[in-house]
């Protein structure tokens, strides 16, 4: 395989965008917050070969101060991928300005929790029944997560940044 680098995306990136969400996602469409973003339209980096294949991706969404990271794939773990992106991400937020890194994963999801906080992020909020609205707006979501885990509350993590 080649050398990945990580990169912001362009326009001849968004169909492959397109098809790791739907891949990860089940569509383009994230609800965040109680809010359906097109995450295929939203600022992105991307994991790329230097012939353009795309082996994972970031969107972030700027938000007053800060910026949301909207979405994250790395469909192959443990190789570093979501690692760097999460990395890159941090300095295209911060060398724009923001304050403040944040998202929103579901109480469920135990290896984004880990992976964040082994990163740095913060758990600042825990949103009860945040879930169970999201799937009012998106009814793809499930009900039961990995591990059996009943999906019902959204927790928000944060990386304070430091502006240059």
């Amino acid at each position: 395989m080649s050398a990945i680098e990580i990169r912001e995306a362009t326009d001849a990136d968004r169909e492959r965008i397109e098809q790791v969400l739907r891949d990860s996602w089940g569509s383009t469409a994230v609800v965040s917050r109680g809010r359906v973003y097109d995450a295929a339209r939203l600022p992105a980096l991307v994991a790329a070969t230097p012939d353009g294949e795309i082996h994972g991706l970031v969107t972030l969404r700027p938000d007053g101060a800060a910026c949301e990271l909207v979405s994250l794939d790395a469909p192959t773990r443990r190789r570093g991928t979501g690692s760097a992106l999460t990395a890159a991400a941090a300095e295209w937020a911060r060398t724009r300005g923001y304050r403040r890194l944040w998202l929103i994963t579901t109480n469920d999801n135990l290896d984004a929790i880990r992976f964040y906080q082994r990163r740095g992020w913060r758990l600042v909020a825990v949103h009860p029944g945040g879930a169970d609205r999201a799937r009012e707006i998106k009814p793809s979501i499930p009900e039961v997560g990995e591990y059996g885990i009943p999906i019902h509350d959204e927790l928000e993590f944060e990386l304070v940044l430091r502006v240059a």
